[in-house]
């Protein structure tokens, strides 16, 4: 029986954690979760799961909840609660799926305690890919890529001499096989939308992905290709590749999740339908398999369709590839300026448009350093926040 705690479990990684986890009951327990402010929904969760601890972003959440439950759960708040439980003796895999700069301190607890670190939770390598890579080595730690992308460069190279027993390996030499990896993207809603029509765009047009049921936020960075963008860095550190061995490629039915390439001419493709329990439950499982709930792909009835994105309609790709080239901080420095303008867009207060000049903005603005330390690199997003903030407040 292995232990686990979500962290984010309200979300759509977190329900599909929680959707495998119930098909295995003589494998998994629920030992922690948590989650931002979303008292209500945590409340059934933690009467039907009966974790040990519940975490909430804050106090008045984690207040509402107590008095919510019909169980002996521990409720606690803040970012330290999330540390706690990521680390806590009794863990054994953390589900790292908060969406944001805000769930990498408890990832690199989890990270630092040792723990099968389930990574959702890309910002933890954007902002500090080499601290977090850095972290997993030292305490011998397993992590474990549960983005669908990452999961399925890591399925096609598990059982190869690539893999590891630690699950990535992050040196070159054991990658010395490979030549290009390959993620592939939706395109998200507006991939054939007219481009003088996007002026006009609306969150909830930006909102409604045609095959994958995700946050808002995620939603959004899929509709402008960022999130394409953060998982080439993703994948920077994950698989420790040069950011021109990674290339991308839409493809809109989100069947193949993303490919190998190795230097003897072979492909390596991973296949399946788009729904993350089948990633979630590789990496609980993993090196076997166990059964998701996900029926299998027929490809008599698919077409696979593959084209080259469009700078010119997905402008915030580039910047993100820019910024992992430039390395240092420049990844956390457009991370952060995404997360403000796709809220301030969410919120109406810019237009869908005016996300990558945000972006571009921060990015000239905020001066360059080296992402030596963890105070440094947050330090970076404060700063970055700031800078993103009033440059949105002049597009309002």
């Amino acid at each position: 029986m292995k232990n686990i705690t979500i962290l984010g479990a309200t979300g759509s990684i977190g329900s599909s954690t929680l959707s495998v986890i119930s098909r295995h009951p003589q494998k998994f327990s629920v030992f922690a979760m948590s989650a931002n402010t979303n008292w209500r929904s945590m409340a059934e969760l933690c009467n039907k799961f009966e974790p040990r601890f519940a975490v909430m972003s804050d106090s008045v959440s984690a207040s509402k909840l107590k008095h919510a439950l019909e169980i002996d759960t521990i409720v606690m708040s803040g970012s330290e609660a999330l540390c706690e439980i990521a680390s806590h003796h009794e863990t054994d895999y953390v589900m790292a799926a908060i969406v944001g700069s805000t769930g990498m301190p408890s990832a690199l607890a989890a990270a630092n305690a040792g723990k099968r670190v389930m990574l959702a939770n890309k910002e933890s390598l954007v902002l500090a890919g080499e601290i977090f890579i850095g972290a997993i080595k030292k305490s011998g730690a397993e992590l474990i890529p549960v983005d669908s992308e990452h999961s399925a460069i890591f399925q096609c190279l598990n059982g190869d001499t690539l893999s590891n027993e630690k699950g990535v390996a992050t040196t070159d030499e054991v990658y010395s096989s490979v030549v290009k990896v390959q993620l592939t993207a939706s395109g998200g809603p507006f991939f054939r939308k007219p481009i003088d029509e996007f002026m006009s765009i609306t969150p909830e047009q930006a909102c409604a992905h045609p095959n994958w049921s995700m946050g808002k936020k995620i939603s959004v960075d899929s509709a402008t290709m960022m999130n394409k963008g953060l998982e080439a860095i993703e994948a920077h550190y994950l698989f420790a590749l040069h950011p021109d061995q990674i290339d991308i490629v839409i493809h809109p039915q989100s069947i193949i999740h993303s490919s190998v390439y190795f230097k003897d001419g072979s492909t390596l493709s991973q296949l399946g339908s788009p729904d993350m329990r089948t990633a979630v439950s590789y990496a609980l499982s993993y090196p076997t398999r166990i059964e998701s709930g996900v029926s299998p792909v027929d490809l008599t009835k698919q077409s696979l369709d593959f084209y080259i994105p469009d700078n010119k309609r997905f402008p915030c790709l580039g910047l993100a590839i820019d910024a992992l080239k430039m390395g240092g901080c420049c990844m956390g420095t457009i991370n952060a300026a995404n997360e403000i303008a796709v809220s301030s867009f969410l919120e109406n207060k810019i237009k869908f448009l005016d996300i990558h000049k945000v972006i571009e903005q921060t990015l000239s603005l905020v001066p360059f350093s080296k992402n030596e330390s963890l105070a440094q690199v947050m330090s970076n997003d404060e700063l970055a926040r700031e800078v993103a903030s009033e440059v949105a407040r002049s597009y309002a």
